[in-house]
């Protein structure tokens, strides 16, 4: 069995070597290529072409990118096809993979998609194409199959691998409990527009809590040691005047000791909320794609994060464009730092969700089964 699957960012490549892992653990000899990171590599994906290919969010950032991308897309489809693979898997980055599947399946190939887009939150129309485009969709949360039943679109809730990951990572949690020391984790985002945007309020936020909170220890997780290297050669001078520790590639450690994050939206929120952390969200848009998301009305969800998405309440604070400002999120980030019972009741929801999110190999035999049955 051949199988060809393609990821967009690094979220994408954990879900997808998580996917890769379960189905060889059945189909040993299944042959794998695509799209791939260095977490699918590492499970044996032949990586016809890096991650960082398609790593580019925001309007202004995909239009500069775009004839780069069409040309990415035509020579992925036309090897896709010569390759003759059993079914094409495009995990998340829907604006590239959707139009691929929808191209390759007017080719023959089976196309399956993992990870509904957000259509809960913003351009709802997108269901009915979706369902025009795959043959199935895998999506990681409870409340999104009942949202493509009126189109007819082979839907299947199969969890978050991430509720798997953290149960394991709390068991063994080893965290020195008589250290009184105050760590707060920094998030800027793992593209490099998002760091753009959003260091300097991350600097300027610190500089504010420190006021209050001089003894915080200060960390910042970044994707990788280049963009450690790139970050520290733009921002090295403020962050050694702020004490703040970059860490590559250690999210999840750094979550797991950290008394507060203060995340830009996005995955990681999940990942902060799962594992009990306390935090404050925020997320600046460039400047066009938040004129253009307000003023055609595309954005309906009353939150941004996952974590209260997922529990239909503000169990984090959010602050978003020109509501982001050092003395907002400073201010929400003290609240949680002075309020243990809300850090309780926090970790209880949390909990809740693991267990409602718990993946196992779901996915990996609903890929297998839709297969066999095509």
């Amino acid at each position: 069995m051949r199988l060809v699957i393609s990821v967009g960012e690094s979220s994408g490549d954990y879900l997808a070597a998580h996917l890769v892992k379960q189905l060889k653990n059945t189909h040993p000899n299944l042959e794998i290529a695509g799209i791939a990171g260095p977490l699918m590599v590492e499970q044996g994906v032949s990586a016809w072409f890096d991650v960082n290919e398609l790593n580019v969010m925001g309007l202004q950032e995909v239009l500069s990118h775009l004839p780069r991308l069409m040309r990415l897309r035509k020579n992925f489809r036309q090897r896709i096809l010569d390759w003759q693979p059993d079914a094409f898997i495009g995990v998340d980055a829907p604006d590239f993979n959707l139009g691929l599947a929808r191209s390759l399946r007017k080719q023959g190939v089976l196309s399956f998609h993992y990870v509904s887009p957000s259509i809960w939150a913003w351009r709802a129309k997108r269901a009915k194409k979706i369902a025009r485009s795959v043959d199935g969709l895998l999506t990681l949360f409870p409340f999104e199959p009942p949202l493509y039943e009126p189109y007819g679109l082979k839907t299947r809730s199969v969890g978050h691998p991430l509720a798997d990951d953290i149960d394991q990572a709390l068991q063994t949690r080893d965290k020195d409990l008589s250290d009184q020391t105050t760590s707060i984790a920094l998030l800027p985002g793992s593209r490099s527009g998002e760091i753009e945007r959003h260091m300097t309020l991350l600097l300027d936020t610190a500089s504010k809590i420190q006021q209050t909170k001089p003894q915080a220890h200060w960390v910042m997780p970044v994707v990788s040691v280049a963009q450690q290297a790139q970050i520290n050669s733009r921002w090295g001078q403020q962050l050694n005047h702020l004490n703040i520790r970059l860490v590559p590639g250690e999210t999840q450690s750094v979550l797991l000791d950290a008394d507060l994050a203060i995340t830009a939206s996005g995955t990681v929120t999940l990942e902060a909320f799962l594992l009990g952390c306390p935090q404050v969200v925020y997320y600046r848009l460039a400047p066009t794609t938040h004129w253009l998301a307000t003023k055609l009305n595309l954005v309906k969800s009353q939150w941004v994060s996952l974590p209260n998405i997922l529990t239909q309440t503000e169990c984090v604070p959010e602050y978003i464009q020109q509501d982001a400002t050092p003395e907002a999120i400073s201010e929400a980030a003290l609240g949680w730092l002075n309020s243990p019972e809300r850090i309780q009741n926090y970790r209880g929801l949390a909990k809740q969700m693991r267990e409602t999110l718990r993946a196992g190999d779901h996915a990996a035999r609903t890929i297998i089964e839709w297969i066999q049955s095509a």
